[in-house]
């Protein structure tokens, strides 16, 4: 069997450090499952489109791709593009590919507004928040009920990225003009009782395998490991909250999800967000063997199972 009709597919465009380890563990890991059956493609190395009223796959070289029947998305949703990797990602789904995670999870996902509507109208706990389409920054600064302290941060923004507390709303008014806005901001309820604090819960096929607390290296606002927060594991000592992920990543559709909640209070959580493409440490051994038999029930047509 050639590379190029491999049944599973590991698809990448770039790998940022938070995700490079834990993508080449998952690569390893299918390849010692699948051998020849399995691949890892970059976006980069096929081009698509319709030939003879047909859809196809090609290398670079002319090839025929045919296409896979499971291919493990490691692309993080914030730096996908309509007319680049959304376009491959729909071209595999429409000749038949499951995709983990589906299209359409990985665009909710990468939109951090779009994430708490959904959320919202599941019922599901998230902060008070505010965003806008087209209007003035500086008129949105001073929309009435915005309050200091505030979280601020782009909405396709990713691993805790130009994420900022503004403490102080007339000095977030006077700097408005001097703000990023390439994409929209959103205005997010500062969850003080979690500052510097989250609770990270990896779900797969609606199970809890891994969770770790993260903790701000300096007192700050973030807690990303890739902001250089530290972490420690606690699977199965917050029950309430890994209950919460696991409602949260079927709301996003997701198979394989990094959920993010905040402590609101000793035992309550709201969510700060959903991952589709969420990063692992050495530590968390369930993960790679949840993802690997979660690709075996979708090769098996299986799709995903009922939490426990």
């Amino acid at each position: 069997m050639t590379p190029t009709s491999a049944d599973v597919w590991l698809l990448a465009r770039e790998h940022p450090a938070a995700l490079r380890r834990s993508t080449d563990e998952l690569a390893d890991a299918l390849r010692a499952v699948y051998g020849d059956r399995f691949a890892v493609w970059r976006t980069d190395e096929l081009v698509l489109g319709v030939r003879g009223g047909r859809l196809v796959l090609r290398t670079l070289g002319g090839a025929d791709v045919p296409v896979p029947k499971v291919v493990c998305v490691r692309q993080l949703p914030g730096s996908m593009h309509h007319d680049r990797e959304v376009s491959l990602l729909r071209h595999l789904e429409r000749m038949g590919a499951a995709l983990l995670n589906p299209l359409d999870a990985h665009l909710v996902c990468r939109n951090k507004l779009w994430q708490l509507q959904e959320l919202a109208l599941a019922g599901l706990p998230v902060p008070d928040s505010l965003s806008y389409a087209t209007a003035p920054l500086e008129g949105v600064v001073r929309t009435p009920g915005l309050d200091a302290p505030y979280v601020v941060k782009p909405v396709t923004g990713y691993q805790g990225r130009s994420v900022f507390l503004a403490s102080d709303a007339r000095l977030l008014r006077e700097m408005a003009g001097a703000l990023a806005q390439d994409v929209p901001l959103l205005f997010q309820e500062h969850v003080a009782s979690s500052h510097g604090r989250d609770l990270r819960i990896v779900v797969v096929d609606g199970e809890p395998v891994a969770a770790e607390v993260r903790t701000s290296c300096d007192g700050g606002l973030a807690s990303n490991l890739a902001r250089g927060g530290s972490a420690t594991l606690c699977a199965g000592r917050y029950p309430q909250a890994e209950a919460l992920a696991v409602r949260a990543a079927r709301t996003m559709g997701l198979a394989v999800a990094g959920v993010d909640l905040l402590f609101a209070s000793a035992d309550t959580y709201t969510i700060c967000e959903v991952n589709a493409v969420p990063g692992w440490r050495p530590e968390m051994t369930a993960v790679v063997p949840a993802i690997a038999a979660c690709v075996a029930r979708r090769l098996d047509g299986r799709g995903d199972r009922e939490p426990l």
